[in-house]
């Protein structure tokens, strides 16, 4: 066994004439012989990282949040640069690109918007982290070429979302993304990631929605899990957990387990999503065949289906409840909409579950919102009409652990307590017909504050196909949904 280095390797590599040329080879001692031997280190430890059972996260912890004065977008906070700077990124898997407010000339405010006393918001300057390195136009993740002045030119970015007129637009930058292992170790990692210096943003952006960076986890190059993966530091796969309470997690290198339920990702090569089929719909006792391709996107808050599906859909529901339907309140995007009686055991909701492409049966645990008025609870069916694409938001996502196994293609989904990292007594989810409401309870009109209630189990009857419902103040429904939240 020889030093790589050493005098026979080097005999070794000048008579095979491979590898590294001869008169390049450092001399022992050099600060060029450290800084090879290191930089082979740190590339062998990538491999084992890449290649061990364990995960990956920020190094703030893999915690994530659903915050509803936020768009009920599940939120994070991550750490860039040296020294560190922290910020509250909403987590993305219907898009690419990581970017954070930077060198602002429109950006959301962090100083007297209504969320600025609640959350600590920053903004990234490239001047005081001594690891922040310019992307240029030459760099293969630079796409708009045509834009740059020169090749020795920043890299402009510019993206558009699915919400109406919201978009992010300035330069790339590279700079290190703090993470550490999810062993008993808890080794600190230093990667370094492309991201994009927000300098404009518009839409969504400003006030209600990610206000401090979106965390882009789609297939694209540019995504931080392309990038972790193609470094070495992570199998390409990663986890996030929806709770019933509005908590998460979420696992870089997670190929979730044996048990889970999978279905194929159906991606197009220009531009890959994780797209999956659906090809059944069960609502109450009624089973809806038919099929529809819907993009798997942790970014939109709700579900949004495209007609026919969607009019098939919400009139199986409407023909399973038996309360009052409301008219339509053009401050909500939900179309079907009751009044819950007072009696919870006459306020049957419909549960409602999707067999997916291979037989696999998703559960939707959170097929309803609760609205609380000074005089009534009002409940609504949790899905949007769609003029372009169809969703699975958020809201079905509820109770699970999913994962996104971008090297096998598939998605897996398996019933998980976010609380209990094993998981390993979960219970597996089954179709239920129906889930019984729970008791009406007084909430003010006013209550900015959303509260993500658990219904008393001792009271609340069948509620297996609705354990948690959504329960919000009509002032939060307005504030966060007259723009709909689609990234």
């Amino acid at each position: 066994m020889h030093q790589r280095f050493s005098a026979p390797v080097k005999e070794w590599y000048h008579r095979s004439r491979t590898g590294l040329a001869v008169q390049n080879w450092p001399e022992k001692g050099s600060v060029l012989y450290y800084a090879l031997l290191a930089s082979h280190d740190r590339t062998i430890h990538r491999r084992a990282l890449s290649g061990s059972d364990g995960a990956l996260t920020f190094s703030d912890g893999n915690a994530t949040f659903r915050i509803s004065s936020l768009g009920f977008l599940h939120y994070t906070t991550v750490r860039l640069g040296t020294p560190g700077m922290t910020f509250l990124v909403a987590l993305d898997t219907g898009s690419d690109l990581f970017w954070v407010p930077c060198h602002c000339m429109k950006c959301a405010s962090t100083d007297d918007s209504p969320y600025t006393s609640d959350f600590e918001l920053s903004i990234y300057d490239a001047d005081r982290s001594s690891t922040s390195k310019n992307v240029t136009c030459t760099n293969d993740l630079c796409t708009h070429h045509e834009s740059c002045n020169g090749t020795s030119s920043y890299c402009p970015y510019y993206v558009s979302y699915v919400s109406s007129e919201t978009s992010t637009s300035g330069v790339l930058v590279e700079d290190i993304l703090h993470l550490r292992t999810l062993d008993n170790d808890q080794e600190f990692i230093k990667a370094y990631v492309t991201f994009g210096c927000g300098q404009v943003q518009t839409g969504s952006f400003l006030d209600i929605a990610a206000p401090n960076g979106l965390f882009g986890l789609g297939l694209e190059k540019v995504s931080v899990p392309s990038t972790l993966f193609r470094e070495g530091y992570m199998a390409n796969s990663f986890s996030m957990c929806f709770g019933h309470d509005g908590t998460g997690r979420i696992n870089f290198g997670d190929k979730g387990s044996l048990d889970q339920e999978e279905t194929p990702f159906h991606t197009n090569s220009v531009h890959p999503t994780y797209n999956v089929n659906v090809t059944q719909v069960r609502v109450g006792t009624t089973v809806l065949d038919f099929e529809f391709t819907a993009l798997f996107d942790s970014g939109t808050s709700f579900t949004y289906l495209v007609d026919p599906f969607y009019t098939m859909l919400s009139d199986s529901f409407k023909s399973h409840v038996r309360d009052q339907q409301r008219p339509p309140d053009p401050r909500i995007p939900f179309e079907y909409c009751y009044t819950m009686s007072h009696d919870m055991h006459t306020s049957l909701i419909p549960g409602m579950s999707l067999t997916m492409d291979g037989g696999g049966q998703l559960v939707v645990y959170d097929p309803i919102i609760v609205i609380s008025s000074p005089h009534d609870l009002v409940y609504c069916l949790a899905v949007v009409k769609s003029q372009e694409l169809n969703i699975i938001g958020q809201n079905f996502m509820t109770g699970y652990r999913i994962v996104f196994d971008r090297e096998k293609l598939v998605l897996g989904w398996k019933k998980f307590d976010c609380y209990n990292l094993d998981d390993s007594n979960a219970s597996e989810a089954k179709p239920v017909n129906y889930a019984r409401a729970p008791p009406p309870t007084a909430v003010s009109l006013l209550n900015h504050t959303t509260q993500y209630d658990v219904p008393d189990r001792n009271n609340a009857g069948d509620l297996s196909a609705s354990s948690s419902l959504y329960r919000y103040g009509m002032f939060d429904l307005i504030h966060c949904l007259l723009v709909l939240l689609v990234f």
